[in-house]
Parts: structure tokens; sequence; C-alpha cells
């Protein structure tokens, strides 16, 4: 009788698994797709990146030639006395002027060229972070989704278990077999996994809503973690390698290096203020009766030459400017050291995370294995005299308590090994793909 039992919840808990990985269930990478759609966090990233991308050209322009043109056109009355004689005449004057100028010497130019360029680099570093994100976001919220769902089968069996057992006591109990202490502690053990039943499922649907708040659609089925799951090797490397990989590529990091970049120029740009400018002008003009003096004439002018502008003094604001640029400097430099030990904190939990997530993987899969085996010994002993109920009720509780934990395990491991490789600014859509594997 209690091997029918135990078959039974065996086949409650397949019957989950098969509905769970049917063809309709979303997988990993399609959440992802969805999510890029979707998410309004990452389409905002998105845009922001591509008005970024300007800062590179607008700074350019300064150096780059301008061009400008102007065009008059006007109806003229005036009075005119002399020799004691008074006129009025009418005419029209018109004037058309058309210039190029050509910075040969601009170190305010050139300063904006380079905050320019900087922040188009930043603004490029931070959206691939962002993206970054939009790959943790999704996957953690569907890692999460599917714990969910495996916290539900397991807590539906053992509830199944529970109530199988209870069918046994009391035909036991019936037939003059069994003990109504056996009745209560079983009752007691079913109560309480009615209750874990509700507090999972009650988690299920916030996961869920949770993941179709990114994708931008509900959730009815997803893939469960596959027979295949393995570790990766890369992530049992030295912490070193880890390290060295956060301080080359991070993309938070590579923002900030380039906003110290921009501050630098913004300096230069500040001190330029005491600088000169040369500048190559050329024009071309052409007049007809532009002033009263040159009634009824028209003229042609074509000029080229080099204009210098040279600052004597300003009141002090290029000295202060200048100061101010150094100090918004040296924060910049702060802020990019309190980043990348943040940043380095934060994967040396995860990365301690990782290392305890793989030794527990491995002894909980054994305890897994020991648990089983002890609930078939306790059936055994039970038949023998040797064990009582509780005993097996007992060794039911481990076996989920096991499989909980080894759940946990592992997407403790999934979630920490992708934010690992998120810290180093090497997460992409191939990972995506790479961990969709181990789902089914």
């Amino acid at each position: 009788m209690k091997k029918k039992m135990i078959y039974r919840a065996a086949l409650i808990l397949a019957a989950f698994g098969c509905a769970a990985s049917s063809a309709s269930a979303l997988s990993l990478v399609e959440a992802y797709e969805k999510a890029r759609i979707h998410d309004p966090q990452y389409r905002a990233a998105f845009y922001n990146n591509e008005a970024g991308k300007e800062n590179r050209i607008i700074g350019r322009a300064n150096l780059l030639p301008q061009l400008s043109g102007s065009y008059n056109a006007s109806k003229n009355n005036s009075e005119i006395l002399a020799n004691n004689r008074r006129t009025h005449p009418e005419y029209y004057s018109r004037a058309a002027n058309i210039q190029l100028r050509q910075s040969l010497f601009n170190l305010d130019a050139y300063a904006r060229y380079r905050i320019g360029a900087a922040q188009t680099k930043a603004s490029a570093a931070i959206f691939d972070s962002e993206a970054q994100k939009l790959i943790l976001r999704v996957t953690i919220a569907y890692v999460e989704a599917v714990f969910t769902d495996e916290q539900v089968e397991l807590a539906s069996a053992s509830r199944n278990m529970y109530q199988e057992q209870n069918k046994v006591n009391a035909r036991l109990f019936e037939k003059g077999e069994g003990t109504r202490t056996d009745m209560l502690e079983t009752q007691a053990r079913l109560d309480l996994a009615e209750a874990k039943l509700l507090e999972a499922k009650d988690n299920q649907v916030a996961a869920r809503t949770t993941l179709a708040s990114l994708i931008g659609e509900d959730v009815t089925a997803l893939d469960r973690l596959g027979p295949n799951f393995r570790v990766r090797a890369a992530d049992t490397a030295g912490f070193d390698s880890w390290k060295q990989a956060i301080l080359d590529s991070n993309p938070e990091v590579q923002a900030q290096l380039f906003n110290v970049e921009a501050a630098r120029g913004e300096v230069l740009q500040a001190k330029a203020g005491h600088s000169p400018r040369v500048d190559f002008v050329a024009s071309y003009s052409k007049n007809a009766s532009e002033t009263i003096n040159t009634l009824n004439q028209d003229s042609t002018v074509r000029s080229i030459g080099v204009q210098v502008n040279v600052p004597l003094y300003s009141g002090g604001s290029v000295s202060a400017s200048a100061r101010q640029a150094v100090a918004r400097q040296e924060r910049a430099k702060a802020e990019l050291d309190a980043k990348s030990n943040e940043i380095l904190v934060a994967l040396r939990k995860d990365y301690d995370s990782v290392a305890s997530s793989i030794t527990r993987i491995k002894a909980l899969e054994k305890a897994v294995e020991s648990a089983t085996l002890l609930i078939k010994a306790t059936t055994q002993s039970i038949k023998g005299g040797v064990r009582i109920n509780l005993d097996l009720l007992t060794a039911q509780e481990q076996l989920y308590v096991v499989q909980r934990d080894l759940a946990q395990a592992r997407f403790n491991y999934l979630l920490g090994s992708l934010r690992m490789r998120s810290a180093t600014g090497s997460l992409t859509s191939d990972d995506v793909r790479e961990m969709a594997q181990s789902f089914r």
C-alpha cells in the first residue's frame, strides 16, 4: 500500500512536469525577445543612446567650416537738405552676402570636440549596461517564475502524498491495524502541506505577474529546468580573473572613465577662455544702392583673410570656471573609484554565492538520492514493524525539503553566474541562448 502511495505521488509529479513542458510553454529566449520590444526601461535607454550619438557630431561641428549667408531688400524714403534745397528721394536697396569661416586655432572648439566624443562613448557604455540589465531582469523574472512552478509541484506532490497516507491510515484503522495517533499525525502534516501549497501558489502568481510586466503578455506555461543541468567550467575560474575582467570591460566602469575624460575636456574648455582664436575668413557680397551715398550704384566685394581674436580680461570668470572644472574632474574620478568598488563588492558576493551553490548542488543531489532511498527503507521497516507511521512522514518531509533546497541552489547558481558575466560586460543574447539550453 505504501509503495502504491509513493508511485501515485511520482505520477502526479511527472504529470505536472509534462504539462509545463508542453509546446505552448514560453522559452527563455522568447521571453527575452519580447522584453526587448516591450520593456519601457530598455526602450528609454535605446533612445537615450540615439541622442547621445549626436554629441560627437555636435562637438566636431565647431572644428569644421561654418558657412553663412544673408540677404536684405528694403524700400527707403529719405530726406536730403543741401544748398537750402530739400529733396525726398525714394529708392530700393539690396544687399547679399555669403561668408565662409574656418577655425585655424580654436582651443575651445577642440575641447568641445573632446567632450562630445567622450559623451558619445559614455552614452554607448550606458546603453550596453542597460542592455545587460534587461537580460538580468528577464532572466531573473523567468527563473523565479520557473522556481515557483517547481515549488507548486513539490508542494502539490507533498500534499498528495499526505492525502494518500491519510487514506491508508483510515483503512488500517478501520481494520484495527492502525492507530488514531497515526491519523492525527498525518492530518497535521496534511494541513501544513495545504498551507505550504497555498503559499507556493501565491508566490507563483506574483512571479508570473512580474514576468508578464516585462514581456507585455500573460504567462501561461514556462519551460522547466531539464535533466541536462550542468555547471559552466568558466564559473570555477579564480576570483582575480573575474576582477580583472571587470576593471577592463565593465560598461558602468567604462561609462565613468568616459565621464572623467569629458571632465578633462571641460577643464581644457574653461582654460581656453585665455587662449586666442585664429580663423580663416572668406566672403562675397553684392550690393545695390546700399546707402544714400551709393544711390544707383552696384558693388561686388570679394575678401579673404585671417581674423585673430585675443581675450584680455573677463572679470575673473575664466579662472573661476577653470577651478570649477578641475573640481568636477576630481569628483568624476572619485565617482569612478566608488563605482569600481561597488561592482567589485557585488562580484565578491556573487562569486562566493556561485561557489557555494556549486558545492550545495553536488551535496543536495546526493541528499535527494539518500532521501528517496530512506523512504523506501522506511516503508519496508514499517511492514516489518520496526518503524512507525511518523518515521515515514518525516522521511517524506525530508525529501520535500531537500528537493526544494536543490531547486533553490540551482537557481541561485544560474542567477549568480549571470550576474558575474554581466559585471564583466560580457553578457549577451548568446548567454541567454546558452542558459535556455538548461531548460526544456
